[in-house]
Parts: structure tokens; C-alpha cells; sequence
């Protein structure tokens, strides 16, 4: 079974992060939130999210995927983490899967992971930003290689299907996508 770790901070994006955590526990994903302290975390718009452990319980485990979902100020404490930073990097080295929206983006690029790569962020977040040898674009949803990102609350629903793709297929994510009945072009 896929393991997916998604870290909530303070200020998050809610849209962002309950998207993602529900379509991926929809395709039966082991999905652990865990807080970058003990406690409930208040998102963006007062919603209170109780995390499943904590960040420090969660280091040693193995995960396939990070997610980390936007939002400020939520994004910002993320990015000033120095743990945030060593998993990403972690996750990385092992060429597992590390992902971002919104103003996340900017975690992954602030820990090196955006060099030589294509990317996307909610505008204006990491404009100007990025190295000579990246890319940004203004697509909903962002992959190259193992580095998956995306804009910003809008979008959150074709990334968390992107994701279940990502790590079990197009099948699954068909399978997760028909009863959401979304709106056709």
C-alpha cells in the first residue's frame, strides 16, 4: 500500500490539504497528517484540523510520497522548518515522490528540489525565483520526474487525482474520479 506523509501547519490552505488527504484516503492510500507541533493546527480560514500524530513521531517512518499543501501563512512555516527541509531533501536522494500547491512551491524550491526542473505555484509566489535552468509554468498541475506541483486552491482536486495517478495509475485514478462527478470541459 502507498504511504503518503502530508505535514499541516498553522495557516494552511484547507481546501488544499482536505482535498488532498480525502480523494488519496479515497483510493485507499495510507495517507498520515501529522502536525509541526502538538495539537489541533488552524488552517487559512479558521477551519481547526486535528492532525494524526505529530512530525516528530513521524521522522524515522517510510513514506512514498511528502505532500505539502499551501496557504499562508501555513506555507511559510513549512518552509522555515528545518525538518520540512531534510525530509524533502531525504525523500529525494530516494527518488520518492515530493509534491507541493499553491505557495508550497516555494518549500520544495528553498530545499533545492526545483534546480533543472519544471514547476509550477500559485502566481507570483516564486516568480523570478527559480534557477536559469527551470521552468515555470502556469498549468494547473506541474510533474517532472518524481517533483509534482500545482496553483493553488482551484486545482486542488486535479492534483490529489494527479497524485493517486502518480502512485497507482490511471485505473485508480478513473476509479476515484467517476462518482466525484465532475463538471465536463
Amino acid at each position: 500500500m502507498a504511504r503518503v506523509l502530508i505535514p499541516l501547519a498553522d495557516g494552511c490552505e484547507e481546501l488544499e490539504a482536505v482535498t488532498v488527504i480525502d480523494l488519496l484516503r479515497r483510493a485507499g492510500i495510507d495517507v498520515v497528517t501529522a502536525g509541526l507541533k502538538e495539537g489541533p493546527v488552524t488552517a487559512s480560514r479558521g477551519v481547526v484540523l486535528l492532525p494524526d500524530r505529530t512530525l516528530d513521531e513521524v521522522l524515522g517512518d517510510s513514506f512514498d510520497m511528502i505532500v505539502l499543501p499551501g496557504g499562508l501563512p501555513g506555507a511559510d512555516h513549512l518552509d522555515n522548518d528545518p525538518r520540512i527541509h531534510h525530509l524533502l531533501q531525504q525523500m529525494a536522494e530516494q527518488d520518492k515522490y515530493t509534491a507541493a500547491i499553491c505557495a508550497a512551491p516555494k518549500v520544495l524550491l528553498n530545499a533545492g528540489l526545483l534546480d533543472n526542473r519544471k514547476a509550477t505555484a500559485y502566481p507570483g509566489v516564486i516568480d523570478g525565483r527559480i534557477a536559469a535552468e527551470s521552468l515555470l509554468l502556469d498549468q494547473a498541475v506541474v510533474s517532472d520526474g518524481r517533483v509534482i506541483t500545482s496553483r493553488g486552491p482551484g486545482t486542488a482536486m486535479d492534483f490529489a487525482l494527479s497524485l493517486i495517478e502518480h502512485l497507482l495509475g490511471a485505473d485508480k485514478r478513473q476509479e476515484v474520479e467517476a462518482p466525484l462527478v465532475r463538471a465536463q470541459g
